[in-house]
């Protein structure tokens, strides 16, 4: 493994280099996601007394700074480098809020806050948590559980819901315009208008920009189900999930870790590497996987870290506490 991996847990932050594990840093916090971004490390940390804030260090985690409150923040989620210092951060209750200083202080994104279709909205079973942020040359992109994909050709000034054709099998209406449950939205880096989503009734591709979607799972998937989904950044027609048995169970399908490949956008998946054990029933939060030039990584519940390597698969590390999320980095 060439990648460093910052590893989200429930007791603090982890880093896994090729020479072991280091942490955890901000203990007492729980990191629901963590970056690297210009040198500077970027957690969106939990703490039940001092709330949800964005601690960043510029010493490569032996120093930290916490962010000025975030107003109407219950839950920080997902921190997004958006250039020239400027971050995205997302959270629960479907909130998006934007930095131009580094991480120090945030405004609230108000075309979110006041969307339209937003009393629609309603939690899953994180919260009403805005997690995917994607930011593109051309267009913003985000994914709030439970309302859906949103798309903003402005800059984010408007919004507008991109869920046509992605159903919502939990409500009176299958095909609603907003208040499908995305788990996890991606936009691959070399092919534009090509998103890829995980949801939570199916897996999704488009090749629109959202104004569209073709469902996926049923194309060899052992499960429609599940929540990290990765891309591989030289071929647009690769990506990776981890399917997991129906919602009320939310373990690795058919009681094996797998993670699935397709290499033809979808029209077929097949179960990816040897050396990921079975039986097993852990699972991986919608943060769990991540990917690079080197390779893809994903994280389980039950503590233990796996990185691809050679065709196959290595646990990177194990025995840590619940890991909420996984993400490569350059240190």
């Amino acid at each position: 493994m060439s990648s460093t991996l910052l590893v989200g847990t429930r007791k603090g932050l982890f880093v896994i280099r090729d020479g072991g594990v280091e942490g955890p840093l901000l203990q007492g916090w729980e990191v629901f996601h963590a970056i690297a971004s210009g040198g500077v490390l970027y957690a969106a940390a939990n703490h039940f007394v001092y709330g949800a804030i964005v601690q960043r260090s510029e010493d490569g985690g032996a120093t930290w700074e916490r962010s000025e409150p975030i107003e109407g923040l219950k839950r920080a989620w997902h921190v997004e480098p958006a250039g020239d210092g400027a971050l995205y951060l997302g959270g629960d209750p479907g909130c998006l809020f934007r930095s131009g200083d580094g991480g120090r202080t945030w405004e609230p994104n108000t075309a979110i806050a006041e969307h339209p279709t937003r009393e629609r909205w309603q939690p899953g079973a994180g919260g009403l948590c805005c997690h995917s942020i994607q930011v593109l040359p051309d267009a913003l992109y985000v994914a709030i559980s439970a309302a859906g994909a949103f798309r903003s050709d402005d800059g984010g000034e408007t919004w507008t819901p991109i869920n046509k054709e992605v159903a919502a099998d939990f409500l009176p209406e299958k095909y609603p315009e907003v208040g499908q449950c995305v788990h996890k939205l991606l936009a691959h880096p070399g092919r534009p208008g090509r998103l890829w989503q995980q949801n939570h009734c199916g897996t999704y591709r488009s090749d629109d920009r959202g104004e569209s979607w073709e469902r996926l799972d049923g194309n060899g998937l052992p499960s429609s189900f599940g929540f990290g989904i990765a891309l591989d950044p030289a071929d647009p027609d690769v990506a990776y999930v981890f399917p997991e048995q129906a919602d009320e169970y939310r373990v690795a399908a058919e009681g094996r870790l797998a993670v699935w490949r397709t290499g033809d956008a979808g029209a077929s998946w097949a179960p990816y590497g040897d050396g990921l054990p079975a039986p097993a029933w852990a699972g991986v939060l919608r943060e769990g996987m991540s990917f690079d030039a080197d390779g893809v990584y994903f994280g389980t519940q039950s503590g233990s870290v796996f990185v691809t390597r050679d065709g196959g698969w290595h646990e990177a590390a194990s025995q840590l506490p619940a890991i909420y999320s996984v993400e490569a980095a350059e240190l």
